[in-house]
């Protein structure tokens, strides 16, 4: 198990001797906003759902995740987290030889260590923005079995039209393409992105419940793709694999239909504002660069003496956690990634990497 990930704000806690809560953690990309509205006291009155076994195949939620999509039964499942299903896809499919776009998130790359499945990558470069070209994409999908692609992209912020990736996925049908949209609920024109109303059979779509809606702790996620995959990955499920609190939480956010538009109206509004104002306070500073992104998180570059890992430490020493991105296979010593938080939160992290490069 990679040991790589952002928000271990207790081993921070613990080495500065706080509170977990008194770590500014933005190493983790959630929403700023928080859980939805309601949601933490609706878990509250409903604590008492842990006295039971939960729903063993959670099938009440995957109804209601099918009707919210508007998507047929039979092609739905779901996890303790789209973590189980990446980790699971490519024993489940007996995949040999795998393509993944990076630079990442890591666990593509573990499933494919945990199941002896042999993978290359294809790395976008900083010179092209971290973008990758469709035709680029379509020329090294040969021979491949699966192809992973995080869309939008963790940790670049970067993502690719459904209508490309459609067109990709249609001219490969022996390939199984797998689509993580964990981050695009966070993107205005979302659903112009999504892969999810798609009737390709070899295309797998990943949806996270804990960026978007704030509830990393409840672990849940959805596994979009035809009734084969859906099948052949259910073999692998184990019972009351989605937990009981959760449930209700999912639950609770899919029956709020009108109240969840607000909500990620609020959320996308909150992130193009704080990312402008958080952006501008680095214009003219060289030592510094920020990626485009529309997601709630920024990679930054390190123009100067400084490295990730000297940034990373600074900041702990106040408390504060940051992504050091020298793990991520593809990126160097050079880059960080933020997670953005509320304008005062923000404000915070501009001012002390300023002072650090002007140190520096």
């Amino acid at each position: 198990m990679i040991t790589g990930h952002g928000g271990n704000i207790y081993e921070l806690a613990k080495k500065n001797g706080c509170l977990p809560d008194e770590i500014i953690d933005m190493s983790s990309n959630l929403n700023p906003m928080g859980p939805p509205p309601g949601l933490l006291t609706f878990l509250q009155q409903n604590i008492s759902v842990i006295k039971a076994l939960p729903d063993a195949g959670a099938t009440f939620i995957i109804e209601k995740f099918e009707a919210a999509h508007s998507l047929e039964k039979g092609h739905v499942l779901a996890g303790h987290g789209t973590t189980e299903f990446i980790y699971s896809i490519t024993k489940a499919l007996q995949i040999k030889n795998a393509l993944i776009l990076g630079p990442t998130y890591s666990d593509y790359k573990d499933s494919c260590l945990q199941n002896k499945s042999h993978f290359d990558y294809l790395m976008a470069e900083d010179l092209n923005g971290f973008s990758h070209h469709p035709d680029q994409i379509a020329d090294h999908v040969k021979n491949k079995d699966m192809v992973f692609i995080c869309n939008p992209n963790n940790p670049t912020g970067t993502f690719i039209p459904a209508q490309s990736l459609h067109r990709i996925c249609e001219a490969h049908p022996d390939t199984i393409f797998v689509i993580d949209e964990s981050y695009l609920p966070f993107i205005p024109e979302d659903r112009d992105f999504s892969m999810i109303q798609t009737r390709l059979k070899n295309v797998i779509v990943l949806t996270s419940m804990s960026k978007i809606y704030s509830i990393p702790g409840l672990r849940t996620g959805f596994l979009k793709a035809s009734p084969e995959i859906i099948h052949r990955c259910r073999k692998l499920q184990v019972p009351w694999n989605v937990n009981s609190l959760a449930q209700v939480a999912v639950d609770y956010i899919l029956s709020h239909k009108q109240e969840l538009e607000d909500f990620l109206r609020k959320t996308r509004q909150l992130i193009r504002i704080e990312q402008d104002h958080f952006i501008s306070q680095f214009q003219g500073i060289s030592a510094l660069s920020c990626m485009p992104s529309k997601v709630p998180y920024i990679l930054i570059r390190l123009n100067n003496e400084l490295t990730a890992p000297m940034v990373c430490a600074s900041l702990a020493k106040d408390n504060i956690l940051i992504r050091d991105c020298s793990n991520f296979d593809g990126l160097t010593n050079k880059y960080i990634r933020v997670a953005l938080k509320k304008r005062s939160v923000n404000q915070i992290l501009a001012d002390k990497l300023i002072q650090l490069v002007n140190k520096a």
